[in-house]
């Protein structure tokens, strides 16, 4: 669970804004491919009308306005990012479809929130506590800001094995290309759910519940796998997006050629497995 001797924290951070900012709008497109997890997610968290809400690293704010459904009437849901680029992206679109009624946007640090002590009902994080820096302080803070008997509701990465929709790009990108200057964390260190288990007794939850959510992907072809990854790279996005030309062309190809064990009986495309892990807790 812990992060690499040479983390550089403020620089990762810069990284991931910087990353999610630049693939605001792509992200927002590729929410059909994570649709089941969103389900299972929003399910879990036992939503209720009138409830308030909080969603960390919300991105464009997809899950929180799925979940701003669920609360009405009376309900309120309030969308946090790093990114203020995704935030934007959300409100935009939020707007344009009608739904920004129940809905704030705000940047936000998951590790240093500038809100009231037990002011929501649920707080939300989905594929988000691998990316922080210090998880155990963004717990910390995800508790401090619920209400006694309140819930939080986060979803993870499973084992870097089950999870071939990240891992068979990673691998790719390991083979190739020299270590990241900015060191990263695994987004599979807390693909164990005994690990899981112990973050969220150790910030002081209790009642941790635990459940397995494998989804499919399907792609017509590599270089749409491809370019879904980068949709959900953030940093490493933004790290690959300033590699050479050539060197962009080497990693397709590697793709394509890793992908091939994942192609459909049919031979009409690829059909890409992942494992996530959903986790409730009361503060």
């Amino acid at each position: 669970m812990s992060a690499p001797a040479d983390f550089d924290a403020r620089r990762f951070k810069a990284q991931e804004r910087a990353g999610f900012n630049r693939i605001a709008e792509r992200y927002a497109e590729g929410a059909h491919l994570r649709a089941d997890l969103a389900t299972a997610l929003l399910d879990a968290a036992d939503l209720a009308p009138g409830q308030t809400v909080l969603d960390l690293a919300s991105g464009p704010g997809l899950l929180a306005r799925d979940a701003a459904a669920r609360i009405a009437p009376g309900g309120w849901v309030l969308a946090s990012d790093i990114a203020d680029g995704m935030l934007a992206e959300g409100a935009r679109r939020t707007a344009a479809e009608g739904k920004a009624g129940a809905l704030g946007f705000a940047a936000a640090d998951a590790e240093h929130l500038c809100l009231p002590d037990a002011s929501f009902d649920r707080v939300l994080a989905g594929l988000a506590l691998f990316m922080f820096p210090h998880p155990q302080q963004a717990l910390a803070e995800m508790r401090r800001v619920l209400r006694p008997g309140g819930r939080i509701a986060l979803s993870v990465w499973g084992p870097r094995e089950a999870v071939p929709l990240i891992s068979r790009a990673q691998d790719c990108i390991a083979r190739i290309l020299p270590p990241p200057r900015v060191a990263r964390p695994s987004v599979f260190r807390f693909g164990d759910a005994a690990t899981l288990a112990a973050a969220l007794t150790g910030a002081g939850f209790s009642d941790v519940r635990i459940a397995p959510c494998p989804f499919h992907c399907r792609f017509t072809d590599a270089e749409s796998y491809w370019q879904a990854f980068l949709d959900l790279a953030g940093g490493a996005a933004e790290a690959l997006s300033r590699l050479p030309e050539a060197t962009r062309q080497t990693l397709r190809a590697a793709v394509a050629a890793d992908l091939e064990g994942h192609r459909s009986a049919d031979g009409s495309g690829y059909t890409v497995d992942a494992l996530a892990l959903v986790a409730t807790a009361v503060a």
